[in-house]
C-alpha cells in the first residue's frame, strides 16, 4: 500500500489539466499537502462522466504553500483557491472565538471540523456541496448534478454502518430532534445560512464531556444539523461507501474508507487512468 499511494502521487502530477469555470457548478475540497493528490483524481474521474462546467474551490486546511499553489494552478486553471489567511478571516468575522471557544479549540485537534467552520463561514452560494477527496466517481452522478442545479434540501451519502461515535440517545437530547441513520458525508450539501453555530459549539462540548472524543464526531454533527428534516439519501449501492473489487452493483461513486483503502491504493486509482 505504501508503494501504491507513492506511484498514486507521482501518477497525479500527470493528470491532464481540468479547466475550471467562474460561473460552472461550485464544488467545494477542504484539501491540502497530504490530500492533493486524492483531490485531483476525485475531480479528474468527476469530470470524465460529465459535459458539466464546475467551479472547484479548494480550501487550504493549513498546509498549502507556493509550490502546492503552483501545482493547483496549473492542474485545475481558473480554480477558486481559499488560502488560510482568508479562512481565518471569515472565521474572525463570523464565529468569533470569545462566542464559540470548543469549536476553536476542537478545529486545532480535530481537522474534520473544517469542513463545517472553514468550509461553511465562506461567502458565496448559501448551498454547498463538499467532497471528500478520498473518492473516485465511476460513473455520470445524476441526482448530484441536479442537486448542484436547484439546491432545497440537504444531500448526504448513505454508510455502510452507523459511525458517529456517540449514542443516538445523547446526539438526540442535545439536538431536540430524531437522528438519520447511517448518514456519510463523503458527499455532503448543506445550506450555510441555516446551520446553528451556538449549538455546535454546545454539542461539541457536550458530547465529548459525556463520552469522549471521536474520530466521527464532525459526521455526528452534521447528522445532528440535519435531523430529521426532509434530505436527499443517495443510492448507498451506487454511491457506495467502503466499497470492494467484488462489488456487482454498477457504481457511480465510491467512498474508499476502512478496508476499501487497501483496493483504492492498489486499483481503483489505476482503473480510472483506462
Amino acid at each position: 500500500m505504501i508503494r501504491s499511494t507513492r506511484r498514486m502521487k507521482e501518477a497525479s502530477i500527470q493528470l491532464p489539466p481540468v479547466q475550471c469555470y467562474a460561473h460552472g457548478l461550485p464544488v467545494y475540497f477542504l484539501t491540502g499537502k497530504n490530500y492533493l493528490y486524492q483531490t485531483l483524481f476525485c475531480i479528474r474521474s468527476l469530470v470524465k462522466f460529465t459535459n458539466e462546467e464546475f467551479q472547484f474551490i479548494l480550501v487550504d486546511d493549513g498546509s498549502f504553500d507556493s509550490t502546492l499553489v503552483a501545482q493547483i494552478q496549473k492542474q485545475l486553471p481558473g480554480c477558486k483557491i481559499i488560502m488560510q489567511d482568508e479562512v481565518d478571516k471569515n472565521l474572525q468575522q463570523r464565529l468569533p472565538r470569545q462566542q464559540y471557544p470548543h469549536l476553536y479549540q476542537k478545529r486545532k485537534v480535530y481537522p474534520h471540523l473544517k469542513k463545517l467552520t472553514d468550509i461553511h463561514t465562506l461567502t458565496g452560494a448559501h448551498w454547498k456541496l463538499v467532497l471528500d477527496s478520498d473518492m473516485l466517481f465511476w460513473d455520470t452522478p445524476h441526482e448530484i448534478m441536479q442537486w448542484l442545479k436547484k439546491s432545497e434540501q440537504p444531500i448526504h451519502m448513505v454508510d455502510c454502518v452507523e459511525s458517529y461515535g456517540y449514542s443516538k440517545q445523547l446526539m438526540e437530547k442535545l439536538s431536540g430532534h430524531p437522528t438519520p441513520s447511517l448518514l456519510n458525508v463523503g458527499a455532503i450539501g448543506l445550506n450555510s445560512t441555516e446551520i446553528n453555530w451556538s449549538a455546535l459549539d454546545n454539542w461539541v462540548d457536550i458530547l465529548e464531556e459525556k463520552e469522549g472524543s471521536s474520530y466521527y464526531l464532525e459526521q455526528a454533527l452534521t447528522a445532528m444539523l440535519i435531523g430529521d428534516q426532509k434530505s436527499t439519501a443517495l443510492d448507498k449501492d451506487k454511491y457506495k461507501v467502503n466499497p470492494s473489487p467484488g462489488d456487482t452493483e454498477p457504481p457511480v461513486l465510491h467512498h474508499y474508507v476502512d478496508l476499501s483503502k487497501k483496493y483504492y491504493y492498489t486499483q481503483a486509482w489505476k482503473e480510472t487512468l483506462r
